[in-house]
């Protein structure tokens, strides 16, 4: 089963596992409920995917590597108490809660989610003494005397035994106790996440042409050679660091990541003349609209890697001009839900009534205000911009609520209800570990954005309700039409693709492996459905005649 299938499953068994009746009971009592257990190679993503499955279903996650624990922090420590049996007083040998367990309970006070995630990564490496314990959890779920808590389910993972010395495998007992699920490296799958994750499209379009050296685990007289996902990833990560540095990616760096000499030299060597043809062929002059026929001539006739590699540039240009968009339309959504909230508090509290009121408001929405967006800041927006909220912004601020807390509010002070309203949303979601990088980054640009219309209404000493909705749609006007204009350039962008991919392949393999890899980006397919290419649906629209064909021909044959 590959990563993205696996990780589709587990989200099920959560929905089964915490699926309550009519009188919150769980449908399958915790007893029934079998932990899962992931077993496959290294480096696969098993670890990824249990974080991006908490913040997807809501619910919280601890994570433990069982080989960094011994006996005693998995199971407590024990100590003498006193009990009664019948007419006599003995000493009993108790223990003190796990700190796996104590952890789970910490989380919940934490975040305030009382369902979450136990993931024990390597859970069939442990040490001898440890070995019964894991044993006990697998089978019964508790550590000691501690049962973990209901609404916590169990995932745990291993690597088979030719990857680590140290597996220990479970019996049959055990193993008809969990839900067993094999995790298998699929390049398919990794892409799409690459593309969505925008990593590196040296290493996107270098695998393209190398799918046997995505995953590679070879045992040699040196040792172990291997290439892993993770790796491709973190040395992605590494090499979009160096550019912007100015630091160069050699072999001898390569090798720190892909620990297969073989493969980290041919990378290496493909890595250097993807920057070679960067300058050759005038990337950034193509998106210009340059184009210069002596070069689309000289692509034309060049090897299918060279071809590839330029390939790999255009989409890694048109890729993240689409990707931003359509960033761009989620952070707008965002904004706009806030702004329509200000409307509603203001018409609640009063200060906007009446037709005029209406009249005079900011229109937030319509047929035009989920497509149109905004550029708003860097990354430290959130930092350099006005405070709101606070540690104690809860309990200190305004209550942003329903319009009779609203009562006697001018427009000024109802704005900065929204402000601290966000902010509190972001820290509460923040803290329980519900968003991803990206979306934290969306919440520090709205936050920034709102900021920036308070601090107008503030500068300005607008506080009639007509006036600070006139003040926050004229900086909503604005800033949609940059977006507007950040969506025609990236429309624009796509065009000169479509201009360099025709003038120097044509109607060929080239031009399917371009439409194939825009539609494996789950952003390029969302920005090119609102779109009018017409270029983009008629190659696609060729290109899916073919698939049919040939697997018409397939079952004949």
């Amino acid at each position: 089963m590959n990563i993205k299938r696996t990780k589709e499953e587990i989200k099920n068994t959560i929905s089964a596992y915490l699926l309550k009746d009519e009188f919150g009971n769980y449908q399958i009592p915790s007893v029934r409920q079998r932990p899962v257990f992931l077993l496959g190679s290294p480096g696969i993503g098993k670890t990824q995917i249990m974080e991006q499955i908490a913040k997807e279903c809501g619910i919280g996650l601890v994570a433990y590597t069982i080989t960094h624990h011994t006996r005693q922090s998995a199971i407590g420590l024990p100590f003498i108490s006193k009990k009664q049996y019948g007419e006599k007083e003995y000493a009993v040998t108790e223990y003190t809660m796990s700190e796996i367990v104590g952890s789970i309970y910490e989380k919940m006070e934490q975040t305030g989610l009382a369902e979450g995630i136990l993931f024990i990564d390597e859970i069939n490496c442990v040490s001898e003494t440890l070995a019964p314990a894991m044993l006990q959890f697998l089978q019964c779920k508790s550590f000691g005397n501690h049962r973990i808590p209901e609404g916590w389910v169990i995932v745990a993972a291993g690597n088979p035994p030719e990857y680590n010395k140290s597996v220990r495998e479970f019996d049959v007992v055990t193993m008809d106790r969990v839900k067993k699920i094999e995790v298998e490296a699929d390049f398919g799958v990794w892409k799409e996440y690459a593309y969505t994750n925008q990593l590196h499209s040296a290493v996107i379009s270098y695998l393209n042409t190398r799918k046997q050296n995505f995953y590679q685990m070879e045992n040699t007289v040196d040792g172990m050679h291997f290439a892993t996902p993770r790796g491709w990833e973190d040395l992605s990560n590494m090499i979009q660091v160096y550019e912007k540095l100015e630091k160069p990616i050699d072999r001898e760096v390569v090798e720190q990541y892909i620990q297969f000499p073989k493969i980290a030299k041919d990378f290496a060597n493909y890595l250097e003349l993807y920057y070679k043809y960067q300058t050759d062929y005038q990337i950034e002059e193509i998106f210009q609209g340059k184009l210069d026929e002596i070069l689309l001539k000289k692509i034309s006739h060049a090897s299918f890697d060279e071809k590839l590699s330029v390939v790999g540039l255009i989409l890694s240009k048109v890729n993240e001009a689409l990707k931003n968009a359509v960033r761009k339309e989620s952070y707008m959504e965002l904004l706009q839900s806030y702004l329509l909230e200000y409307k509603l508090f203001a018409e609640g509290s009063g200060e906007a009534g009446g037709s005029d009121g209406a009249e005079n408001g900011m229109e937030v929405g319509g047929s035009d205000g989920a497509e149109n967006g905004m550029e708003a800041g860097g990354s430290d927006g959130a930092e350099n911009g006005m405070e709101v909220g606070g540690s104690d912004g809860a309990e200190n601020g305004m209550e942003a609520g329903g319009s009779d807390g609203n009562a006697g509010l001018n427009g000024q002070q109802l704005f900065f209800t929204i402000c601290q309203k966000a902010a509190v949303e972001h820290k509460q979601k923040k803290k329980a570990e519900l968003l991803t990088r990206e979306e934290d980054y969306r919440y520090r640009q709205v936050i920034r954005t709102l900021e920036k219309i308070l601090q107008e209404q503030k500068l300005l000493s607008v506080q009639d309700a007509d006036a600070c909705f006139a003040k926050a749609k004229e900086l909503f006007e604005q800033e949609n039409q940059q977006y507007e204009k950040m969506q025609q350039e990236a429309e624009q962008k796509l065009e000169y693709a479509f201009d360099f991919m025709e003038g120097a392949f044509g109607n060929s393999q080239e031009m399917v492996i371009f439409i194939t890899e825009l539609n494996s980006n789950a952003d390029s397919v969302a920005f090119l459905q609102e779109c009018n290419c017409e270029r983009y649906y008629q190659y696609n629209k060729e290109l899916l005649f073919d698939d049919k064909r040939k697997k018409l021909l397939e079952k004949i044959q």
